[in-house]
């Protein structure tokens, strides 16, 4: 009996190590923070204020930054061409990938498992492995610096992830209830768009969402594919403050605030969404 510690030095013991644990998951979670706090404040400097004191504070604001980056970096005309990209991007690769997902999910046929797993061999393929033969097909098939020149590979890149999910998902919804529809004079296409498809909701949510996050902050093969000023996307646009003996920071730290608000935006609003989804599509899977 008197080898067993006593509830207070238990209660003690549990406190110093919740301490612990607050104190890490807070510098953690400072560490991440800063740094776009420091992007925030850094975009309202002077060139010679960020030269002199990089982490510090500004001693005065100039807001005059973001407007002079849209003109003379063309962030508008670069963000637009990110959105067309994107929006046209993530509608397809959502169409086709609940289509494949459920295919898979509910069909039986010949090369089914070998399909599946040949989809899933798409997320163990580097972007960088693919840049030179990408952009010698494109060269070949003359579609280099076209509206659908990122869009496509964009879609291959996304449809893994995206049918993974969906397919683990609609799993777990029970067969029971295309039944019914069928009964009912309900088509399979009908019933697979109509009546499935909305409740798999949480899902395609979810897809949707890495999808825009992926597709809008990609960089190498927008470079590679893409050498048209009028089609560059806003990763790419954001070089343009690099010079070849200068570069102007705070003109590109502005830059960069207005590229990272949408996805931002998008991942604050639409956070709950990613978390349900990916959980439902775990634990129905």
């Amino acid at each position: 009996m008197k080898n067993i510690p006593s509830l207070s030095l238990i209660k003690v013991k549990d406190g110093i190590s919740s301490i612990v644990s607050n104190v890490l998951v807070a510098f953690l979670s400072i560490t991440c923070i800063f740094p776009m706090v420091w992007l925030l404040y850094s975009s309202l400097k002077t060139e010679r204020n960020f030269a002199n004191d990089i982490l510090g504070v500004p001693t005065e604001f100039r807001f005059e930054n973001y407007p002079q980056a849209f003109t003379e970096g063309r962030i508008g005309s670069y963000m637009m061409n990110s959105l067309f990209v994107t929006v046209i991007t993530v509608i397809i690769s959502i169409i086709l990938s609940f289509a494949i997902g459920y295919c898979l999910s509910r069909f039986k046929f010949p090369g089914r498992t070998f399909l599946y797993y040949l989809f899933l061999s798409g997320m163990l393929v580097p972007i960088y492995a693919l840049l030179v033969p990408i952009f010698i097909e494109f060269k070949v098939f003359g579609i280099l610096n076209k509206r659908i020149t990122l869009i496509l590979p964009y879609i291959a890149f996304a449809l893994p992830v995206s049918i993974f999910l969906i397919e683990s998902y609609v799993k777990g919804i029970p067969i029971e209830l295309e039944e019914a529809a069928f009964v009912d004079g309900s088509s399979q296409v009908f019933t697979m768009f109509v009546i499935i498809m909305p409740v798999c909701s949480p899902i395609l949510a979810t897809c949707a969402i890495l999808s825009f996050l992926n597709t809008w902050n990609e960089f190498p093969l927008a470079l590679v594919l893409i050498s048209s000023t009028r089609l560059k996307t806003i990763p790419i646009g954001l070089t343009n403050f690099v010079g070849t003996y200068s570069t102007n920071y705070t003109l590109m730290m502005a830059a960069l605030v207005i590229a990272t608000l949408p996805v931002i935006t998008i991942y604050l609003l639409f956070y709950n969404n990613i978390m349900r989804g990916m959980v439902a599509g775990a634990v129905k899977g």
